[in-house]
């Protein structure tokens, strides 16, 4: 899961797109890069590192222009290599930089096809790929100086139907301005936003989330559509066209469990309000089958679930506490690469107040359970702070299958749910009782709000995939990339890389 920003306007950019990056540091931690148009060239800064690291004044100074793009990176393969960090750039034709938030399926097959067509991708990131397939469309739709709308979204058209799985993508033409697009099943996150500038003139935006809109000053339009691209020329014309066959949205219902800032609206609905929901409908099921759990408070993990522990606490008439006191200077756990590092992290985030806990019969409140590593560990802690019992409720259903749509899921090995039953899972995190809320209620929960939601991505919880091509050989080259040995490899590997080049 990444997080991506454009815009288009006539005063610097490069401020806009600081502060929008720094509301979606949620969505990725590992590295962050901008790149602008100033004139006939790019302008680029990007490392590993968070947001208020990686730009410092001098380079804000250097990234000219009104016109740019930005991106925050979580790593799904687990590579922290600075060279995968995005934006990534190729210079024929015309120049285009290009950022992209999800995961391509069948990355392997469009590196081949890159290789027949004579482009040549540098690193093994899937967004690189992406964009050589995207500057070979627009070679083959357009060889004028300055291509035309009909022939960008042409391009885009190919792109779409060359490419498999979930993506949201911004990209800027040196000379033509600013290209987006969102996959034909709208699983990843894209919306438009529009302000007046001191001139008088339109200016846009586009985002991941629309609260990089609010903190830039912009208005939230709408959400990009499935199978839509946005060009906006370099004198603030826009231009929209569906550039699929057959799209339909099916967002991917995690973003709203977990990865999305409660203050977002994303496909028409209220984050924030659909969380509140997500806790009425776990009271209720508390309420209707665990009668017997004689809860004395309720405390949510931070901070994901603290909108859904409060509705729990309001409607069962319970208290509700902050037990845990979280440190805000530790990045998401869930998102970390690497199973040592999230275990190590966990305690250093978390400390319980053991004045909370103390004789007391728990309800612990999380979003979700992915490996259990966390929650196991948060259990413990709960009974080491004196408690009498400790519940778990979780705000989504068991996860049981990998994720291949840009959420760090990847092998099933991993996944605490895989092949156990609820009572299995209960013991192996040391819980006195498990909820988990259906799969039904979830969905609901976010539907409410907007009822042109009828299909959702839930593949984690079903392992039924949208997108053709995902089977047990494409599961088995996962297994080989991204579990967590995987990523401990090719860490030693690029911790070294310098000590192998210069054989020291």
């Amino acid at each position: 899961m990444c997080g991506v920003v454009g815009i288009v306007g006539f005063e610097p950019a490069n401020l806009a797109l600081y502060d929008a990056l720094t509301v979606l540091q949620h969505r990725g931690q590992d590295a962050a890069g901008i790149v602008t148009l100033d004139g006939d060239n790019f302008r680029q800064r990007k490392a590993n590192g968070l947001v208020q690291d990686v730009f410092e004044q001098k380079h804000m100074r250097r990234l000219r222009g009104n016109i740019g793009i930005g991106h925050v990176r979580y790593p799904t393969a687990g590579s922290s290599s600075a060279a995968e960090a995005q934006p990534f750039y190729v210079n024929s034709p015309y120049g285009i930089a290009l950022a992209h938030n999800g995961n391509l399926t069948n990355a392997r097959e469009l590196q081949e096809l890159c290789a027949k067509v004579h482009r040549h991708v540098n690193t093994s990131s899937d967004s690189e790929t992406l964009l050589n397939v995207f500057a070979w469309q627009l070679t083959q739709c357009s060889d004028a100086d300055r291509p035309a709308p009909e022939e960008i979204f042409k391009a885009v058209r190919g792109v779409n139907s060359i490419i498999k799985g979930a993506y949201a993508v911004v990209s800027l033409i040196i000379g033509v301005g600013l290209v987006a697009f969102r996959d034909p099943r709208g699983i990843r996150p894209l919306v438009l936003g529009s302000r007046i500038g001191e001139n008088g003139r339109t200016e846009y935006m586009v985002a991941s989330e629309s609260v990089a809109l609010d903190v830039a000053g912009f208005k939230l339009e709408r959400d990009v559509r499935p199978g839509e691209a946005i060009f906006i020329t370099k004198e603030g014309r826009l231009h929209t066209a569906i550039c699929a066959d057959d799209p339909k949205l099916t967002p991917c219902i995690f973003e709203y469990v977990y990865f999305a800032r409660p203050d977002s609206v994303m496909n028409g609905v209220s984050v924030y309000a659909a969380r509140v929901r997500m806790g009425t409908k776990l009271a209720r099921q508390i309420e209707r089958d665990y009668k017997d759990l004689d809860i004395d408070v309720v405390i949510p993990i931070p901070e994901t679930s603290c909108d859904i522990a409060v509705q729990i606490a309001r409607i069962l008439g319970k208290p509700y506490r902050q037990g845990f006191v979280k440190n805000r200077y530790i990045g998401r756990t869930f998102i970390m690469p690497g199973q040592k590092q999230r275990k190590k992290s966990v305690r250093n985030k978390l400390n319980p107040i053991p004045a909370e806990f103390a004789g007391k019969k728990v309800l612990l409140v999380d979003d979700s359970i992915v490996r259990g590593t966390t929650s196991e560990q948060i259990v413990d802690m709960a009974h080491e702070a004196g408690a009498k019992a400790v519940y778990f409720a979780s705000a989504a259903p068991e996860i049981r299958y990998p994720n291949v749509y840009g959420i760090d899921m990847p092998t099933a090995k991993e996944l605490i749910a895989y092949g156990r039953t609820k009572e299995e899972i209960c013991r192996q995190i040391h819980a006195d009782a498990l909820i988990y809320q259906s799969l039904e209620d979830l969905e609901d929960a976010v539907r409410e709000e907007n009822g042109e939601l009828t299909e959702f991505e839930t593949s984690v919880f079903t392992g039924h995939y949208i997108t053709p091509g995902v089977d047990e050989e494409y599961f088995a080259y996962l297994d080989q990339q991204r579990s967590d040995d995987a990523k401990a490899d090719k860490a030693w590997n690029e911790a070294n890389e310098d000590l192998e080049i210069y054989n020291i």
